[in-house]
């Protein structure tokens, strides 16, 4: 890391094609490639996939935001590539599919489990794996121009990096279907309504609204947060009852921290709570 500012940090990701600093406890991780969209490379993906795990463990960082340069968030796989030949395939199909699956685990599935809240944002289309990317993290907010779509039955493939999990958990299975099947261009509008997208703002004030929500996430609990996260995730796969003992776990863990009591003091004394995540 090099220091810009007392309050910004610059990351080192090793490449020109992803973009990052810290400031104000909000991690901002750009990718860089607007010449393609910000379509996926050898370079980007895996220095994606090295800046997640260094966050996860950052207890500085309390936002994440993920975004795009120019006018696009993430075109997904890079189609070019897939037909010059020049894709690396491992030597059998058992290689193959241990292979990628390990890597969407690294990226999709590591964004999914951050314990910060993550919000995506979109200053233009999120397609394939770029789709995918925009729907592994918590919140999404996205420019009017912005547009989502599979994209996958465009070019033969069935999908991938967890489309078709993100999509089912969000919309449910008939409209996942239907999204998967016509890789049709959602707009922005639509996506907010039926729940894919959370906030959808003119493209001039994008980046402005993006920095103001993700200064709200920073200031708020860390430790009540994480808890939230994994309560959330819990529920859309288990029962009431195993959802309650999970939920008075993370009461009784979170109602022992120091920021409880300092939100407690906060509301007495009426004046905004300064959490410290302990």
């Amino acid at each position: 890391m090099s220091t810009d500012t007392p309050s910004r940090i610059t990351l080192d990701t090793g490449t020109d094609e992803l973009l990052g600093h810290v400031e104000d406890h909000v991690a901002v991780l750009t990718l860089n490639r607007p010449e393609a969209r910000n379509a996926l490379s050898d370079n980007l993906t895996p220095a994606l996939r090295r800046q997640v795990a260094a966050i996860h463990d950052d207890r500085s960082i309390r936002a994440v935001v993920l975004t795009g340069s120019g006018t696009a968030f993430c075109a997904g796989g890079d189609v070019k590539g897939m037909g010059s030949g020049q894709t690396k395939r491992p030597r059998s199909t058992e290689e193959a599919i241990a292979d990628l699956t390990e890597r969407q685990i690294q990226l999709t599935a590591a964004i999914y489990e951050l314990p910060q809240p993550t919000l995506a944002s979109l200053p233009g289309p999120a397609a394939g794996a770029g789709l995918s990317i925009a729907l592994s993290c918590d919140l999404r907010i996205a420019a009017e121009s912005a547009f989502l779509t599979t994209a996958f039955a465009r070019i033969g493939l069935s999908g991938d990096y967890g489309t078709s999990w993100f999509l089912t958990q969000l919309v449910g299975s008939a409209k996942a279907r239907e999204l998967m099947f016509l890789s049709e261009r959602i707009s922005a509008r639509e996506c907010e309504r039926f729940g894919l997208v959370n906030r959808v703002v003119p493209d001039a004030e994008l980046q402005s609204a993006t920095g103001d929500l993700a200064r709200q996430l920073a200031a708020g609990p860390p430790l009540a947060f994480a808890k939230m996260k994994s309560n959330l995730d819990a529920a859309a796969r288990n029962d009431l009852r195993s959802c309650l003992a999970r939920e008075a776990e993370g009461m009784v863990s979170s109602v022992r921290t120091q920021d409880h009591k300092e939100a407690v003091r906060a509301f007495i004394e009426k004046r905004a709570p300064q959490f410290q995540g302990r």
